[in-house]
């Protein structure tokens, strides 16, 4: 059976990989609708390129899913591979498009992050710090799991992730959805005229506290516990 760190090693090859795709795809795009540099307002696009985007960007989660089903040999494994090969994924994104590109230019600058189901603006600098708060709790889970403690996810933990990643989602949906609400746009653009520019920072650091009060509260019930996974470890031994 391969060890943890060899998987992460693999994982990390992978996500790295999709990264680069990524950012190439963005690449690509930009030369055809942006020859000048990427800028709000975005150009709109035919119905036809707008669905693919939608379809590719489904089919990136799926692909970040199965790494995880993969990846991992628990339902805890599973799950934290799943946000390792995400964050990672995401963080190079951005990397390579700095080196591709010299995009962007600081970590303030706005960018659409997702189109599903509706589309996602937010500073740089904000995917990141959630990229980052993902790898350190799936690094404290696979660290605990490979020293043999047992890793459990108590509803309690899936309740308050749930939460912060809801207010995550509304802090870079709200002002789309306040804008569109407002009726002051056409419909057959698609929201393509939205110009971003408050990002809610009061709702992102209530979301990232209790996102880090999760990642901390895991990790000292854990490491206290001193419980073993014994399956893990004949598995690991045998």
């Amino acid at each position: 059976m391969k060890t943890i760190h060899k998987t992460i090693f693999i994982v990390t090859l992978f996500a790295i990989a999709m990264g680069f795709m990524e950012s190439a795809v963005v690449v690509y795009l930009r030369e055809l609708y942006y020859p000048n540099g990427f800028s709000f307002p975005m150009v709109p696009t035919s119905p036809t390129v707008f669905i693919t985007e939608l379809l590719r960007e489904a089919a990136t989660l799926v692909m970040l899913y199965c790494v995880g089903l993969l990846a991992g040999s628990t339902r805890s494994q599973r799950f934290v591979y799943f946000l390792y090969s995400f964050a990672i994924w995401d963080i190079f994104y951005y990397v390579f498009l700095r080196l591709l590109i010299h995009w962007p230019e600081s970590l303030f600058t706005w960018d659409i992050l997702f189109l599903i189901p509706i589309p996602w603006y937010g500073p740089v600098i904000a995917p990141v710090i959630i990229s980052l708060t993902m790898m350190a709790y799936a690094w404290i889970v696979l660290h605990l799991e490979s020293k043999a403690y047992n890793v459990v996810f108590k509803r309690h933990d899936w309740i308050w992730m749930s939460l912060a990643s809801l207010l995550f989602i509304i802090s870079f949906t709200m002002e789309f959805v306040h804008w569109f609400r407002s009726g002051n746009h056409s419909l057959n653009t698609m929201g393509f005229e939205f110009i971003p520019s408050r990002y809610p920072w009061w709702l992102f650091m209530i979301a990232e506290s209790i996102l880090l009060y999760v990642v901390c509260r895991l990790y000292l019930i854990t490491k206290n516990s001193l419980t073993l996974n014994k399956t893990y470890v004949d598995e690991r031994y045998d």
